[in-house]
């Protein structure tokens, strides 16, 4: 037989009983559009940790006070509150580091903010001047903090601008504006342009005030959260990691590297560790889509071993009247990968759409790879070979004499 007309043949007998036909391919187009979807869905979440991790800085470390394993300083069991602000200023003095451009000593905290009758509750950054620099943060309005606010303690305030649209409103300037932090008054000084972001760690919903203020005033503590810095060039970044751990080391009279009561992380080590979050759960997500086409698969045999069933009759006649083996595998392993290849452009169009809509609709990166959508292509024309294959070499065994008796 031709080509055209195994073809033509296998279409005949799938639009027989278009229900079935359709369910069987429900199964693929389930599981093909999930597969497309869900590597979307990882791959533009992968992008958009990425993205947002690098929008912190560029050539950025970041010195957290505690223990570690990261980086060439390995860390013990060290205390929270063991970085300083007089550890900043050493390491931007120090003549021993060479490789660090920018210090940026800080302390976070939330707490709630309060102007007139409106209220958020917001992520408090200590601060120095150096942060801009080492944060690539863009002032929209106003000014940002100064020395002489970080010397004075001064109550001042750079906000957000989601912190900006919760307390006072779209579209109304707050500089000059009042609000209260923990019982404080703060004067507003500057905004800051939108960077984009979400939940904990958003950089729109962020307050900024001196260093010192949020320290010695609303929350009472002598230690910092963090220093940032910014190495002077990419290739220097593990350099200045050694160079700031060792000399920590020594200021704070540590011999043993293992016993070091702080962590040194870089922009990479961070990065590293959210994809690989990201890759996990994009696999699982994967994994689990899979096995929706595996179903499916097993929907595809379900239903050809029907037909062979109903067909027995006609398969019989067929070798009686001289078709081969051969001829018989192949116009059921036909009728299977046609389901399959149906299903399977169906699923495409439909992943990719849905990968569009839940793009549209979370504000997130669309991304679509075309190896995921080759591969999950190629996936359901196996599963439909592999499913299709048994019914096919059933009913190619089947004796002519018995298949013309069968009732």
């Amino acid at each position: 037989m031709e080509i055209r007309e195994i073809i033509s043949e296998s279409l005949s007998s799938l639009t027989l009983n278009k229900m079935r036909t359709g369910l069987a391919i429900l199964g693929i187009v389930i599981g093909i559009g999930s597969v497309i979807a869900l590597i979307s869905l990882g791959q533009a979440t992968q992008a958009s940790i990425s993205a947002r991790i690098e929008s912190l800085g560029s050539n950025l470390l970041t010195i957290n006070p505690g223990s570690s394993s990261q980086g060439s300083v390995r860390g013990g069991a060290g205390s929270r509150t063991t970085l300083t602000l007089e550890d900043a200023t050493a390491i931007a003095t120090s003549p021993e580091i060479t490789s660090v451009k920018t210090v940026s000593p800080e302390y976070s905290g939330r707490s709630q903010v309060v102007t007139g009758s409106n209220n958020t509750n917001t992520q408090i950054i200590g601060s120095t001047p150096a942060y801009t620099e080492v944060h690539k943060l863009e002032i929209a309005s106003g000014n940002f903090i100064t020395p002489n606010d970080v010397d004075s303690m001064n109550k001042v305030a750079v906000l957000g601008p989601q912190v900006v649209t919760d307390l006072f409103g779209e579209g109304i300037d707050p500089l000059g504006q009042t609000l209260r932090i923990s019982g404080h008054t703060f004067t507003v000084i500057g905004t800051t342009m939108a960077k984009g972001g979400s939940g904990f760690g958003n950089q729109d919903d962020m307050v900024y005030v001196p260093v010192t203020t949020a320290q010695k005033q609303l929350f009472g503590v002598k230690h910092l959260s963090s220093i940032a810095l910014e190495a002077k060039t990419a290739d220097l970044m593990i350099t200045a990691q050694n160079e700031v751990g060792y000399f920590l080391l020594a200021r704070h009279k540590l011999s043993d590297p293992t016993q070091a009561d702080f962590s040194i992380f870089s922009q990479q080590d961070i990065l590293n560790t959210a994809s690989a979050t990201t890759s996990t759960f994009t696999t699982l997500l994967s994994g689990v889509a899979a096995i929706s086409l595996l179903v499916g698969g097993i929907g595809i045999m379900n239903i050809m071993l029907v037909t062979v069933t109903e067909r027995i009759r006609e398969i019989g006649l067929r070798k009686a009247l001289g078709a081969k083996k051969k001829t018989i595998i192949t116009q059921f392993l036909a009728e299977a990968i046609i389901l399959t290849f149906v299903g399977g452009f169906i699923g495409i169009f439909l992943g990719i759409l849905t990968s569009y809509l839940i793009s549209v609709m979370t504000s997130s990166l669309f991304i679509i790879s075309p190896i995921s959508v080759l591969l999950a292509f190629a996936v359901s024309v196996v599963i439909g070979i592999i499913f299709g294959w048994y019914p096919a070499q059933k009913a190619a065994e089947l004796q002519p004499i018995e298949a013309l008796r069968y009732e």
